[in-house]
């Protein structure tokens, strides 16, 4: 039973979820073996004020440019 997790910053659509779903599920079919059924993923969606690259948060450097 794989379970997939993926950090990612907020502001993806439920579309675009969807779509990542069932591409890493085809992936994790075909690479690993994996039952559909069996692989879980979950999304772990951090705000844009709780993430920093190069001393600054990523909703501050938005706001810069």
């Amino acid at each position: 039973m794989p379970d997939v997790h993926i950090t990612m910053l907020e502001g993806r659509s439920v579309e675009q979820k969807r779509k990542l779903v069932e591409r890493i599920t085809q992936v994790m079919v075909e690479e690993a073996g994996a039952k559909p059924e069996s692989t879980h993923i979950v999304f772990i969606e951090v705000p844009l004020t709780n993430f920093a690259v190069g001393g600054m948060t990523i909703a501050d450097k938005r706001k810069a440019t």
